[in-house]
């Protein structure tokens, strides 16, 4: 399958009446590479984005790497195109012109100097909505894309859960959607400004098990379980197989003070005897931690079944 950057170089392409072997060429790479981009099979890095982008603004001057980033809409008027031109390519799907956040280049440039930190495979351990006294994992990958924001893909047996991880004002949001159901999550993780974060936690907002599908908050701790080989299939592959394993952890096989960190009791009774009066994640006592950190349990081997 295309990705929708492959298909906004496509159109690039045939906007400048260029073929891949000149675009190659200009770029002083293999056309072998070209074609991969073209494909969708592999996306440019960081470097190579610049570098493409920068073959682009000689012949569109207002050109600039945020451009990829645009909604395919946005993106063909650029270039003189239909704005459906990449909708149709893409099989007639709608093209949503996205949220107006007034701080996404905001986001984009706090991607820009802390994404790297958070690059790599995690695992996430939160308390079992459905089944009191046991535990959950989640695992997959945050990586980099093209445009320089952190994506985020996560799963167990089947589920898999895409957003983004913005680091921004010292903390870590998360928004994602669940792809079998459209279900939106979100997160508030404590931040770190350690150069390699291995440990983050916070609390997560998520639909609960019931009929009703209530608004059900959670603590919620990720630890890094590996390190991104540098290729993406490679990659993607080792994600698909951390996603295929099953969620539920088994009885005894979270650490105590984890399960301590994850559940407490909070309320009027609990703030008589000095704890707490809301479900909050403390930067006092959050377990967010650098490369210096004896990890807290990921580093054994993980012997969930699946």
């Amino acid at each position: 399958m295309t990705t929708p950057f492959s298909e906004k170089l496509r159109l690039v392409l045939k906007m400048l009446s260029m073929s891949s072997a000149q675009l190659a060429s200009e770029l002083g790479t293999d056309k072998s590479v070209v074609s991969r981009w073209l494909k969708g099979s592999v996306l440019p890095s960081a470097h190579n984005l610049s570098r493409l982008t920068s073959v682009i603004a000689t012949r569109v001057a207002s050109f600039r790497t945020l451009d990829w980033e645009r909604e395919p809409q946005d993106f063909a008027e650029m270039f003189g195109a239909d704005p459906d031109a990449i909708s149709r390519a893409m099989g007639g799907r709608p093209q949503s012109r996205g949220l107006p956040l007034s701080n996404f280049v905001q986001m984009l440039e706090s991607a820009g100097r802390r994404g790297k930190s958070y690059e790599g495979f995690f695992r996430s351990t939160r308390p079992a909505p459905t089944a009191p006294g046991r535990f959950v994992h989640e695992q997959g990958m945050i990586r980099r894309d093209p445009i320089g924001l952190l994506k985020l893909t996560m799963g167990s047996a089947g589920t898999v859960v895409e957003g983004w991880m913005i680091p921004l004002h010292g903390q870590l949001y998360s928004i994602a959607t669940e792809m079998n159901s459209g279900t939106l999550l979100f997160g508030i993780f404590n931040g770190l400004g350690a150069t390699k974060v291995n440990v983050f936690d916070g609390l997560t907002l998520l639909p609960g098990a019931d009929k009703g599908r209530s608004p059900t908050a959670t603590a919620i701790l990720c630890e890094r379980i590996g390190d991104l080989s540098g290729d993406p299939e490679t990659d993607d592959r080792h994600c698909h197989e951390l996603m295929a394993i099953n969620p539920l952890a088994p009885e005894g096989s979270v650490p105590e003070r984890i399960r301590n960190h994850l559940v407490r009791d909070i309320g009027p009774a609990q703030l008589a005897l000095g704890g707490d009066w809301l479900l909050n994640a403390l930067l006092s006592r959050s377990m967010s931690s650098g490369p210096d950190f004896d990890t807290l349990h990921a580093a054994e081997e993980i012997e969930t079944k699946k």
